[in-house]
């Protein structure tokens, strides 16, 4: 580890997780490279770096002279096409996601810009309410439509494939390997499993195209840089699979804040850019409950992208987490 003064490391509540800052060469590597991309754009680091070190990720603020900060972030080998698929969403879609100021995606390494006041902020001081929510699900909603445009390079960047077609395989296999499972837990979520196999069969039904599920979009994942304008980022937990599974997560977080009365309100918000789809808002919402419900298997998968021996000290964390997540397909949506 480091003995710079200039430096502060954040372990959080992994205090033993093994990440590559643990290698100085690495460490330096991965700094020099930063500071490299940052003198191309006429910037100079300068001041106390603050390092996030967690099983999933290395995150890294820069102060830099006379503009703020800028943020490295590498990505575990499974996680490394993050770089590349934000690098690409920039160019898709310019100025609704947060544009890398430079990537190295074989190495899953990016520098990131300051994208502004997170919507978390904005919501904890009061700054928001729940009508930002249903700002934020629409213009969600509106960039999953014109990425279903982008899926085969998707593919190409190696973004996990999280087809509904799909799920009942990956299901079956993150039961058999999950390490905390009980004999009794497998034994209940065997059982579920034709019925897993109906849900995705059904969700598959309506023609929805499948395109980017974010997967893990909570406040704290966009910025809001003006108001009524987002713009999103982080998309390490990301799949290609059915677009409604991507309200999972924040609809959770909602109901955290507001109780569950508002989901329906949020729900129709984020299917308003689908409504020209063909389907009727029966089926649209038929839809969202059995996407919420398998959505929970991406969830599980993105548990298994963590750095190589990340789990030291926390037992097995993916595996935990991962286990979490398989058990909440036994239990019935809110919606």
């Amino acid at each position: 580890m480091t003995r710079d003064e200039s430096v502060t490391v954040d372990r959080g509540p992994y205090p033993d997780a093994v990440t590559p800052w643990e290698t100085t060469a690495w460490r330096e590597a991965a700094l020099g490279w930063a500071e490299r991309e940052l003198a191309a754009h006429g910037l100079r680091a300068a001041g106390r770096r603050t390092m996030r070190l967690r099983p999933w990720s290395v995150l890294v603020r820069i102060p830099v002279e006379g503009h703020g900060a800028v943020f490295f972030k590498a990505a575990p080998p499974a996680g490394a096409f993050e770089a590349g698929l934000t690098k690409a969403l920039a160019r898709w879609i310019p100025g609704r996601v947060l544009e890398p100021l430079a990537v190295d995606a074989e190495r899953g390494w990016s520098l990131l810009p300051d994208g502004g006041p997170l919507f978390r902020e904005e919501l904890d001081r009061g700054a928001a309410d729940l009508a930002a929510w249903e700002r934020m699900l629409r213009q969600y909603a509106e960039i999953q439509r014109e990425l279903t445009a982008y899926v085969g390079r998707m593919d190409s960047l190696g973004v996990p494939d999280g087809r509904v077609a799909a799920l009942p395989e990956a299901f079956d296999r993150l039961v058999e390997e999950n390490s905390v499972l009980d004999q009794a837990d497998r034994a209940v979520l065997r059982d579920i499993r034709p019925r897993l196999a109906e849900w995705c069969a059904e969700l598959a039904g309506p023609e929805i195209p499948e395109t980017l599920d974010h997967s893990d979009l909570h406040e704290g994942q966009s910025f809001v840089p003006e108001p009524g304008r987002f713009v999103f980022f982080d998309w390490g937990d990301a799949a290609i699979s059915h677009p409604f599974c991507s309200l999972l997560i924040p609809g959770r977080a909602a109901r955290g804040r507001y109780g569950p009365e508002v989901l329906p309100r949020l729900r129709d918000a984020y299917l308003e850019p689908w409504t020209g789809s063909g389907h009727t808002t029966a089926e649209l919402r038929r839809a969202v409950s059995l996407a919420w419900r398998v959505g929970a298997i991406g969830r599980a998968c993105s548990w298994g992208r963590l750095f190589p021996g990340a789990s030291g000290g926390t037992g097995d964390l993916g595996a935990v987490d991962s286990a979490r997540w398989l058990r909440e397909l036994l239990t019935e949506p809110p919606l």
